[in-house]
């Protein structure tokens, strides 16, 4: 009755595989499968909320984002992540999602190829073929992570850009510097548009985060308040380009957008001008249940690379264990839904309590 009815490039793609698990757990199962911080939102970022509400701050904004925003994320890119950027060379989004979106639809026309980690985040793949692209999965190596070398190879006439998440989701690698500086030399020898997802950059436990637009102009930065500051809700993000970029991206932004929510920008203001300790201490207690998860999966002989950032754990296990899990009230999500070179693992989160973690591996135990 339907046929024909809908377009192509929607039918073609699916509700995400993590979402459908999500939202199918029963309300007593061990969620191993959020990709969300389980801590609160600071109290002074809260403040800065409130404060908004009773100041009437619940208008429009500059399309951009408002100007103290921009200006403290202009900062903050200087310092932590050393992109000379400035406050008009940002978009501040609804979440890293509308970013990557933006930035997808400034760049792909139909037929475009777009290199991606194969396992990668789930949604960088469909919205390639929203904007009427097709998303190319990108082998990784032995520790999980993508390799310039890799990404070489699968570049063909049609390719118009890749991205680049590190630390990643869904297996936590975190890029070497030398990783970065090679994935910026690709973007300028082939005239290619690198995309880099840093929202997890202040969850390394090993390494450290390097910024790939501070070697090169053909870099679009996508981050977001969402996991540092524990807001994934507020769906509040942020991107910066150089201004051709951000020229384009901006037309998208204020038709589909047109800005981000106001009282979301004061708290962002407000988080991103405010104490670090709430993010230290989140990172400190993830690394802890990293640990003791990650021993705990040695002990039952399942082989796990050790994740060097962000909150997620990618161990190799049959197709069939995650299943099996979920049936026993544990919610993992399945590998294969990161793509092809995802199968034979399953991603779990330790974004949970420590108990959780610990009912849910003698859970594993006794299937195994």
């Amino acid at each position: 009755m339907f046929a024909g009815k809908f377009s192509q490039r929607v039918q073609d793609i699916d509700i995400s595989g993590i979402r459908k698990i999500f939202e199918a757990a029963g309300s007593d199962a061990i969620n191993l499968g959020l990709g969300q911080p389980d801590f609160d939102t600071p109290e002074h970022v809260k403040k800065g909320a409130i404060d908004a509400i009773n100041e009437g701050f619940t208008g429009y904004t500059l399309g951009p984002g408002i100007t103290e925003l921009r200006e403290a994320l202009s900062k903050k890119f200087r310092e932590e992540n050393a992109i000379a950027t400035t406050p008009d060379d940002i978009i501040v989004t609804s979440g890293a999602s509308e970013a990557l979106e933006i930035a997808l639809a400034s760049l792909v026309n139909p037929g475009d190829e777009v290199l991606l980690a194969d396992p990668g985040f789930v949604s960088y793949a469909s919205l390639a073929g929203i904007m009427g692209g097709k998303g190319i999965g990108v082998p990784l190596s032995d520790d999980l992570r993508m390799q310039p070398e890799d990404v070489m190879e699968k570049i063909t006439s049609k390719t118009k850009a890749f991205i680049v998440n590190s630390p990643s989701n869904p297996t936590g690698a975190v890029q070497t510097e030398k990783d970065m500086k090679g994935f910026a030399e690709i973007a300028d020898d082939y005239d290619l548009t690198l995309i880099s997802d840093e929202v997890y950059e202040h969850f390394i436990y090993e390494g450290e985060h390097v910024s790939p637009a501070q070697y090169s102009d053909n870099v679009i930065t996508v981050n977001a308040t969402s996991k540092t500051y524990s807001m994934t809700g507020w769906r509040l993000g942020y991107v910066t380009a150089s201004s051709e970029y951000i020229q384009q991206m901006l037309k998208v932004h204020q038709y589909v957008q047109a800005c981000a929510c106001s009282i979301s920008q004061r708290a962002a203001l407000a988080a991103i001008q405010g104490p670090f300790d709430p993010v230290v201490h989140m990172r400190e207690k993830f690394k802890k249940r990293r640990d003791m998860l990650i021993e705990g999966l040695s002990g039952m002989g399942i082989k796990c690379h050790k994740p060097a950032g962000a909150f997620y754990a990618f161990p190799e296990v049959e197709p069939e264990y995650a299943q099996q899990l979920i049936a026993n009230g544990v919610v993992v999500v399945p590998g294969e839904a990161f793509g092809e070179g995802g199968a034979g693992h399953m991603r779990i989160s330790y974004a949970t309590s420590m108990q959780n973690i610990k009912k849910a591996m003698k859970i594993m135990e006794e299937i195994l």
